[in-house]
């Protein structure tokens, strides 16, 4: 019999990328503070933290790290160059002037700030409108208080009926607003205050056209109940007590969310199966630089795009670039209004920044390593994701390779196939996806995207079957599509190398790419 042995290979060379992979490093606390304080001083005008700007205030969206450009870094780390520049890039809501808009400037050099330079037209053409911005959470807040304190009140016998409503029984879902150049008009659903609340719609929808910048302009610019549109509340309310309108009590749901609840419903019998590491871990981690086996790569967390990695080589030679998480899209269908007009582009709430603390044992194995991100994102300060990415190595199960011959001598040959996997989940609200970038052993690449969490819903009326299933009582599961865009940057020997790309879609999502000699394709 033989058995093909694995070693941990790190030569001086990788040693030496160690600290060539902090070119890709992402920000560190401190340098977004140094940021933020650079701003708040050369802008020349007030900033307000976002938690509490109105949308007529000045303030800083984000700030991440502005990846060098290819070439300089290629210079860096193939040909001996010059470091490139470590930068930042800010995006700043300007809404207290008399053109406000959304820009964009690339700060730097980090760690001590001396210039900010506007790239927003460069980037896209021109000044970005500010309608286009994304929404502060404050802001959304101030739609929820707006719509409790001043708009349900004008309904109060039409939210009793539905809800038993009493300010706390209803919980408010908002919608990406607009759907034409300009418009600013917001579509939020409601549903019952329970944990699980998205699998409990009520039915009732509002749209709130946010279009000024002073909060006590807004105002309801529809409703919509069980297959009706009203002009605003009072006129729901009007309807409702002179019979006109149809009401579906919806069964109050138990205070755990009962069917939606995540309490564990099957008796505990023992732990399963334990990831077991007779010898330690085969991998070795050096800031954000990893090295497994002939695999070595660095990565990184964008607060916008998610889990990325760069530099990936097997043996010592470069075959990716960029492997990096670029968007993930949902499109959803309804014959309600909020749901029927429904576009998430998940990128803008931040796929980064909703990388939420991995549970051992559950989310990754125990013995993994767990990583702690740091983001500016929609705050007054840098937010620490703690154990946010997990890095271990995993037993497929199944052999990469293997024989038995029993012609001769019996003989048998086998190596297993031991993967690497990068990980990180975002939770996007109602969806949590999980993303596995992995590394095997006979140099092929893999990514790999598990969907969980919560379906979105819409209260189930007429012919809402057309759309969906009925999931529950009063319940549509509404139909949609997911888009996940990844991008791969590589530099391609066509003599040398050929590129195999596998995609397959089971209960989760998968592409591998490898890179092979041609003689062995």
């Amino acid at each position: 019999m033989v058995c093909e042995k694995q070693h941990l290979e790190v030569s001086s060379k990788e040693t030496d990328n160690d600290a060539d992979s902090l070119v890709f490093d992402d920000l560190s606390p401190g340098e977004m503070i140094q940021v933020k304080s650079y701003l708040q001083q050369n802008l020349g005008v007030p900033l307000v933290d976002s938690t509490a700007a109105e949308p007529s205030d000045n303030c800083i969206y984000s700030i991440v790290l502005q990846l060098p450009p290819k070439t300089e870094v290629l210079k860096f780390l193939d040909h001996q160059g010059a470091r490139p520049t470590r930068q930042a890039l800010a995006v700043v809501y300007f809404g207290n002037q008399k053109d406000p808009n959304v820009t964009e400037y690339v700060v730097g050099p980090l760690p001590e700030p001396a210039y900010h330079q506007d790239v927003t037209v460069q980037k896209y053409g021109g000044k970005l409108p500010y309608y286009r911005r994304v929404q502060l959470r404050k802001e959304m807040d101030d739609v929820n208080k707006f719509l409790k304190n001043e708009e349900f009140t004008k309904a109060p016998n039409f939210m009793n009926q539905i809800s038993d409503y009493n300010g706390t029984t209803v919980v408010p879902r908002g919608y990406p607003p607009g759907l034409k150049s300009g418009e600013r008009k917001l579509w939020l659903s409601h549903f019952q205050n329970v944990p699980g609340y998205i699998l409990h719609p009520i039915g009732l929808e509002v749209q709130v056209d946010v279009s000024s910048l002073d909060p006590s302009q807004w105002k309801v610019s529809k409703a919509f109940y069980n297959g009706r549109y009203f002009e605003n509340m009072e006129d729901l309310e009007s309807q409702f007590n002179q019979g006109h309108v149809k009401v579906v009590k919806v069964e109050k749901a138990p205070s755990d969310g009962g069917y939606s609840s995540l309490k564990q419903r099957v008796p505990h019998t023992g732990p399963g199966p334990l990831h077991y590491e007779p010898r330690g871990p085969r991998y070795r981690i050096t800031n954000n630089h990893v090295v497994f086996m002939s695999w070595s790569f660095a990565f990184g967390m964008d607060a916008y795009g998610g889990p990325r990695v760069f530099d990936i080589r097997f043996k010592g030679e470069r075959i990716v670039y960029e492997l990096s998480l670029q968007e993930g899209s949902s499109t959803y269908g309804s014959n309600s209004p909020a749901l029927m007009l429904t576009r998430y582009m998940d990128l803008s709430y931040g796929l980064g920044y909703h990388a939420f603390t991995l549970i051992q044992g559950i989310d990754c194995p125990y013995l993994a390593t767990y990583l702690d991100r740091h983001y500016f994102f929609d705050s007054a300060l840098p937010l620490t994701r703690k154990n946010s990415i997990c890095i271990f190595e995993q037993n497929s199960e199944m052999p990469l390779r293997r024989h038995f011959d029993r012609a001769q001598n019996p003989f048998y040959g086998g190596l297993v196939d031991s993967v690497l996997v990068f990980r990180s989940i975002s939770s996007t609200d109602n969806y949590d996806y999980v993303w596995d970038f992995m590394f095997h052993q006979n140099g092929a690449v893999g990514v790999r995207v598990y969907a969980s969490g919560y379906i979105q819903t819409a209260f189930f009326f007429d012919d809402a079957s057309k759309f969906g299933n009925m999931v529950q009582d009063w319940t549509l599961g509404a139909i949609h599509t997911h888009d996940i865009n990844f991008k791969v940057d590589m530099d391609i020997d066509v003599a040398t190398i050929a590129l195999l790309c596998m995609p397959s879609i089971a209960t989760s999502t998968v592409a591998t790419c490898s890179a092979q000699q041609s003689s062995a394709a």
